[in-house]
């Protein structure tokens, strides 16, 4: 569950640097910041201890739970890039274990103009929990609603249709090994009993 990589420099190498943030496009992220920071004179064990030390913002490939029995990342994601690339860096980390997302879409107009998209990249997941759409801004579309991801998910996934106030119901009855929550409306707001939830497990 951690990523290690070697920064080759013409300023030096840094070998075996931990992403404190183990998302493979932070890989990128760092390296414009390791080499923004060498070139401004900070040592290579500064930038080492710093790229181990980072542990992100709230919401952003932000692990909640992390232990060799079940793992919670809360993110942020709500196109369907992001998404994809949350759930490749996840299945590059725990590859031998089962992942559940729990995705809330944001807005009526982004669920109309990029369903299929949010269905290709959810459908990476093997268990999809899909909430209604959170308005934020927005007044219902009419025929728009979750139920257009739904039915473009890949054939054979396990996938669930629900009202968010279903969601710590359903996941009483499962066994997760790694869940992931997406999307910027209030799924926020379940994170801390979704906790309760799995560290009973």
């Amino acid at each position: 569950g951690e990523i290690f990589f070697d920064f080759v420099s013409p300023l030096g190498n840094i070998l075996d640097i931990q992403l404190g943030v183990p998302v493979a496009i932070n890989i990128e992220n760092g390296i414009a910041t390791m080499a923004l920071a060498q070139l401004s004179g900070v040592t290579n064990d500064e930038i080492k201890a710093g790229m181990a030390s980072f542990q992100g913002i709230e919401r952003r490939f932000d692990f909640k739970i992390k232990t060799d029995k079940v793992v919670y990342l809360s993110d942020y994601a709500h196109h369907p890039e992001e998404i994809k690339q949350s759930i490749l860096s996840m299945r590059a980390l725990y590859a031998d274990k089962k992942i559940t997302g729990i995705f809330q879409p944001h807005l009526y107009t982004r669920t109309r103009d990029f369903y299929k998209e949010f269905a290709e990249s959810l459908s990476l997941l093997d268990e999809v929990i899909l909430t209604e759409i959170y308005p934020a801004r927005e007044l219902p579309i009419e025929g728009v609603s979750s139920r257009l991801i739904y039915d473009q998910l890949r054939p054979g996934i396990e996938k669930t249709l629900c009202q968010k106030e279903e969601i710590l119901d359903i996941l009483k009855q499962k066994r997760i090994e790694v869940l992931m929550t997406l999307g910027a409306g209030d799924i926020e707001n379940y994170v801390q009993p979704i906790c309760k939830i799995l560290n009973k497990q």
